[in-house]
């Protein structure tokens, strides 16, 4: 299998005829002679200009303050020892990948020739103006000590050896949860440390800082217990750590200790020392490929223990991307002068604090749909965790700042908010009503809300203050689905037990008014969650609803068709797509329900669909959506086209409209202005309308997939009160932020109908003239 693996890797490393894992790309256009005379000669002068006078605008006009420089000489590669700064190459490659992919962070790799401590730091000292931090990789003990060292007192951006803290940070985070599963105070943990290299070291000091006594820990090397007087393989930092003790073999540090931290080599622990131990053994064995002992040996030996490794197939591994990429983040963007300790405990308590938290449906699929809580088995985070960036680089930054050694000050708020939206881009779109709604707590109806997925969203919900969760279906499942929530956090409506059934028998009656159902067909549709939710909206019980469940979706959708009221004036219920793009919002209707619009409902889903990208703080500019430029043919879709056209520029002439065009006119009005001249306006289009169902769907999903976006919705344009629902498989992020677009526009109708508001309804249909009626609230 391990053949297997690496014989694959070496397929990975040259694959499409590109070898290697990194490319440049461009951040600014460079399509023009304009554009050419910006980024280079004459105009990048100035930027030049500004700098020289203030240094500090470096971090203004260049990518220093995003700019990593991952270095190393090579001696420690992996498990495979000093082969050189160009056998280094593809590691550190691989490491400015996981930069990049778990925190946007770019990086340059650098391989030096110079396994001299003195001649190393000289070169990086030199290229140091470059960059924004410097992560130091793969480069053997003792030396890596006095080289960090040295460029901490001599730089003043952070420097930071991730084979020393990255290890430290992550195991640190298991070793504080794995106390609290176990009762222990780490005051009281007696503790060994296997390895007195770089890991090694930086793991006995971490722990110290977080409680352990010095006294209580002691460290080993491949000569025995680091004790006080030893000649045989010491240095300085080793002696730092040397304790006196009668004590000289690792199983002899082993018999009665807590916790065995393994940074050394495969198979030094024997099931013997294992059994030594004391209950409830900590054993983290992170020597990789071969632990120290392997996992399965280490739970028949002893059942008890908790352990973790440097594995991805066991439980528990300590992976340092869970930490390099998000505490530099932190560093960053806080812009921090150093790493220090209270930098590094800060993101072990957050990384320690984030593991307690249920775990996100998004981890789950990413990991095979493995379910993960809590635990022995789960001790940290995983790294596609999204929640790791905003948790980790909020802290790191905090610390920074509150540790004095941060350039910056920062928002915590707002930093913790932006990063939320780096990790889910759908956030970025939702960001204003997410801001409103925060604290309102507007009742939202979520049915089946005690699946795991949903449940997620609920607790979101109540944790982040964006919407009260009325959840409908089981009482006895939602409980155990939302157990640790206090009830007043929540509601539960459960259609089996619900008091107001005659209450909302009356509403479907009056929607059925020539079939005059039976009571006991009511009752009996009742039991239906979404219809429950439905009418507990449309009496207006609940404020708004949102359904999501792992059902067909007409099954949820066609409740709310049945039985919610629309606005007045509203002919047809649409459905709007909002699709957040790497450089641009943009909007689809109708996604769902209309097949084949008219011209007067195209015009009106126009309409209504801008309204929804006003209250997002965008402009709307709508663009109706043909295979043709201008086309005078007679056929349906151009006619409707066109006539929609006309009437949404009577109706609001205030608006930028396309008349009907390719799309690629509409995103790129630029291209086509030499042809095309007055008759297409300015900037681009951000509201599409299709002809057709078929066009609209397939158009949002392929701008899906092809632009990497995420989407939120459909939104169901048109309703009195609202309610949305989302196609099973959406993900819990899609949800979150289509319940923020809920509980926004439910308090915003409240507050209409409360007020009574008065605005014009525009009302179209068939051949008539398009009317517009006042006094009516919309």
């Amino acid at each position: 299998m391990a053949e297997d693996l690496y014989a694959q890797s070496l397929i990975y490393h040259r694959l499409n005829g590109r070898p290697g894992k990194l490319e440049v790309v461009p951040t600014k256009p460079c399509d023009t002679q304009r554009d050419l005379s910006l980024a280079y000669s004459p105009g990048v002068a100035e930027p030049c200009r500004k700098i020289a006078e203030n240094p500090k605008d470096v971090y203004r006009y260049t990518n220093k303050g995003n700019l990593v420089a991952v270095i190393t000489n090579g001696t420690a590669v992996l498990g495979l020892g000093d082969i050189g700064p160009l056998a280094g190459k593809p590691v550190m490659e691989g490491k400015a990948v996981l930069f990049k992919k778990f925190a946007n962070i770019d990086v340059y790799d650098i391989e030096v020739d110079a396994k001299d401590p003195e001649k190393f730091i000289a070169a990086v000292e030199a290229i140091a103006p470059t960059f924004g931090g410097i992560n130091l990789e793969d480069i053997k003990g003792p030396e890596c000590f006095e080289i960090e060292k040295t460029l901490k007192e001599r730089l003043d951006i952070p420097v930071f050896h991730d084979d020393q803290h990255g290890t430290a940070i992550i195991s640190a985070a298991a070793f504080l949860n794995a106390c609290e599963l176990t009762h222990r105070d780490p005051a009281d943990v007696k503790c060994v440390v296997n390895g007195a290299g770089a890991a090694g070291i930086s793991c006995a000091k971490l722990f110290i800082h977080l409680g352990v006594k010095p006294e209580n820990l002691l460290l080993c090397d491949s000569s025995g217990v680091i004790y006080t007087g030893r000649v045989k393989g010491m240095n300085a930092y080793k002696a730092e750590l040397a304790r006196d003790t009668e004590l000289r073999t690792l199983a002899d540090a082993m018999r009665g200790a807590d916790c065995f931290i393994g940074c050394s080599v495969g198979d030094a622990v024997s099931p013997g020392m294992l059994l030594s131990m004391a209950k409830d053994p900590i054993v983290f064995a992170m020597a990789n490929p071969v632990p120290e002992i392997d996992y399965p040996l280490a739970m028949k030996t002893r059942p008890d223990v908790i352990m973790a490794t440097g594995r991805s197939d066991y439980p528990n591994q300590v992976n340092n991307v869970l930490g390099f990429p998000f505490v530099f983040r932190g560093a960053l963007d806080s812009g921090a002068r150093t790493f220090n300790m209270e930098m590094m405990i800060a993101a072990v308590r957050a990384l320690s604090a984030l593991a307690k938290e249920p775990v996100t449906q998004t981890v789950s699929r990413a990991y095979g749909g493995e379910q993960f809580s809590f635990g022995r088995t789960y001790l940290i985070p995983k790294p596609f965790d999204p929640r790791v960036l905003p948790w980790v680089s909020t802290a790191v930054a905090r610390a920074a700042i509150e540790s004095g050694v941060a350039r910056l000050e920062l928002d915590l708020d707002e930093y913790r908010e932006k990063l939320m939206r780096q990790v889910d881009a759908g956030r970025t779109l939702v960001a204003l009503p997410m801001q409103l709604s925060r604290g309102v707590l507007s009742r939202i109806a979520l049915p089946e809300g005690h699946t795991p997925k949903l449940a997620e969203v609920a607790r979101r919900a109540i944790e982040e203050r964006i919407a009260r969760p009325v959840i409908v279906g089981d009482a006895a499942k939602i409980r155990a689905a939302m157990e640790g929530l206090p009830l007043d956090r929540y509601e539960i409506a459960d259609p089996a037990t619900g008091a107001d059934a005659e209450r909302l028998i009356e509403i479907m009656r009056a929607s059925h008014v020539l079939e005059n159902p039976s009571d006991e067909a009511c009752r009996k549709e009742l039991l239906n969650p979404y219809v429950y939710a439905t009418l507990l909206t449309e009496a207006g019980s609940c404020d708004g609803l949102i359904a999501a469940g792992d059902r067909p979706y007409a099954h949820m959708v066609s409740p709310i068709l049945r039985y919610a009221s629309r606005r007045a004036g509203v002919s047809r219920v649409a459905g709007l797509h909002l699709l957040q793009l790497k450089d641009r919002a943009l909007f689809f209707a109708d996604t769902a329900l209309i097949p084949d619009p008219s011209a007067e409902e195209l015009a009106e889903m126009a309409m209504r669909a801008t309204r929804v990208v006003q209250r997002l703080d965008i402009t709307p500019k709508v663009a109706f959506i043909s295979y043709a430029n201008f086309s005078s043919r007679a056929d349906t879709d151009q006619a409707k086209l066109r006539r929609a056209y006309k009437i949404l520029r009577q109706l609001q002439p205030e608006l930028t409209v396309f008349p009907p065009v390719q799309v690629d006119v509409a995103l790129e009005p630029e291209r086509f202005r030499a042809l095309f001249g007055d008759r297409i306006p300015d900037s681009e289009a951000n509201v599409l309308i299709f002809p057709n169902l078929h066009a609209a769907n397939a158009a949002w999903r392929l701008a899906r997939v092809i632009g990497e976006g995420t989407a939120i919705g459909p939104m169901l344009l048109g309703l009195k009160r609202p309610a949305n629902v989302l196609a099973r498989g959406s993900t819990s992020d899609e949800i979150f932020n289509m319940l923020a677009v809920t509980a926004f526009n439910a308090e915003r109708r409240k507050i209409e109908m409360a007020e009574g508001t008065k605005t014009k309804v525009w009302r179209v249909g068939g051949s008539e003239p398009v009317q517009v009626v006042e006094n009516e609230v919309r």
